[in-house]
């Protein structure tokens, strides 16, 4: 029997270690005290643990080399993950979005479904241990080596260490430096799905503000849009956040300029939000301007709103013209803020960048340089948008590397 030695005990590490278990020894080996940290406090702490969308539609929200996986999201499916679950005894529900949670709200019990699995499966489990280098002979990994000096042999090696955001969660770029010595390409790390920063010092006072069916889009120096997307988002202290704009922060590249504009009624086309503004001005026509938006706009924002459209706050409704008006329709369907930047990769919910794909085979994910390696979840170059489609390619590529170890 061969010995496999998983690192990382991410949902990725966990699914490998349990499907390696049914032909190989397995060595789990994890740096935190504890299993899945990360997955701990993922969905809100409750575990957006997939997405119940058709597993055809799942690449539509994988921005990053989305064709790469395509054996390992067919092989092992959502549908596979819930019902995977569900045998464990961890009762599923779908929600808006079909996004699917435990149906206890509780990440954790996801956690200790897994947790019984490997212990039932005979997995060896070492926590607080922290691997430091990697030891390769002959074009093949020999062990692993950990900071207090302890040295574990394996047969195969299956890397399952995370990204680079979240490091308090262990997601350090441990993995990364264990790929490179074994001489693999790592590509361009940056934060994906994170809020974003912008210049626009009114933002401060919409701190707390969430907006719903709105248009995000996102257009480059050029004016190329890049993104654009209906949602949710929400005002902070430093910029905007919210599903929307996490999904955007992906498309931007910090060394371009960016604007994010929003569309406040994308319900409505022009003509139409304008014989709506026009109702609203019957019916508050002796009003001040500044009194007339209350049923359009969240009370918040009318401040600003009024000052970027310049109307005088006092002027009577009855009075304001047709191209103050028009003025107000256009900064009501392109309120446009100017991108200072993302938010640091720390505060990313997930790390776009990663082991090349074109070095690892997408069928085993073993690397295509040394043949006793694997590469699963957040630690290749790939990545999704929020939404179950992150957790489930770590559970796809997990059971494919655990399931493919030491095939020939």
């Amino acid at each position: 029997m061969a010995k496999v030695i998983v690192i990382g005990g991410g949902p990725a590490g966990m699914m490998a270690a349990i499907q390696a278990a049914d032909k190989h020894e397995v060595i789990l080996v994890e740096k935190n005290e504890k299993l899945g940290k990360k997955l701990f406090i993922t969905g809100k702490g409750r575990c957006n643990v997939t997405n119940g969308k058709d597993i055809g539609d799942f690449f539509e929200y994988i921005p990053g080399n989305p064709e790469f996986l395509y054996s390992s999201l067919y092989t092992y499916t959502n549908i596979d993950v819930m019902n995977f679950f569900e045998s464990l005894g961890v009762k599923l529900k779908v929600e808006r979005g079909e996004r699917v949670f435990p149906e206890s709200d509780k990440s954790s019990d996801i956690i200790k479904a897994l947790e019984k699995e490997l212990i039932k499966k005979r997995v060896k489990i070492l926590t607080s241990e922290d691997v430091d280098d990697i030891i390769i002979k002959d074009h093949l990994v020999t062990g692993i080596k950990t900071k207090n000096l302890k040295v574990i042999k394996g047969d195969y090696f299956i890397l399952a260490t995370g990204g680079v955001s979240y490091p308090q969660t262990g997601s350090t770029g441990k993995g990364h430096e264990l790929a490179k010595i074994a001489g693999h390409k790592i590509t361009h790390l940056k934060p994906s799905l994170v809020p974003i920063e912008i210049y626009e010092e009114w933002g401060k006072d919409l701190q707390g503000l969430s907006l719903k069916n709105v248009e995000l889009t996102l257009k480059n120096s050029k004016g190329k849009k890049v993104f654009n997307e209906f949602g949710e988002m929400l005002f902070t202290h430093f910029g905007i956040s919210g599903p929307i704009v996490l999904s955007g922060s992906r498309f931007i590249d910090e060394k371009e300029k960016f604007k994010a504009i929003i569309n406040l009624k994308p319900a409505l086309s022009s003509e139409e939000l304008d014989r709506r503004i026009q109702k609203d001005f019957i019916k508050y026509i002796n009003k001040d301007f500044k009194n007339s938006l209350e049923d359009l706009l969240p009370s918040k924002l009318i401040p600003i709103i009024i000052r970027l459209s310049e109307i005088p706050e006092n002027k009577k409704v009855n009075s304001i013209t047709k191209e103050e008006r028009k003025r107000l329709v256009d900064i009501l369907q392109n309120l446009t803020l100017r991108v200072k930047g993302l938010r640091p990769i720390a505060e990313a919910i997930v790390t776009a960048g990663g082991v090349d794909v074109k070095e690892v085979d997408p069928s085993t994910m073993k690397s295509k340089l040394i043949n006793n390696l694997y590469f699963t979840g957040e630690l290749l170059d790939v990545d999704a948008y929020t939404g179950g489609y992150n957790i489930q390619i770590a559970f796809s590529t997990g059971y494919i590397a655990g399931s493919m170890v030491g095939e020939k």
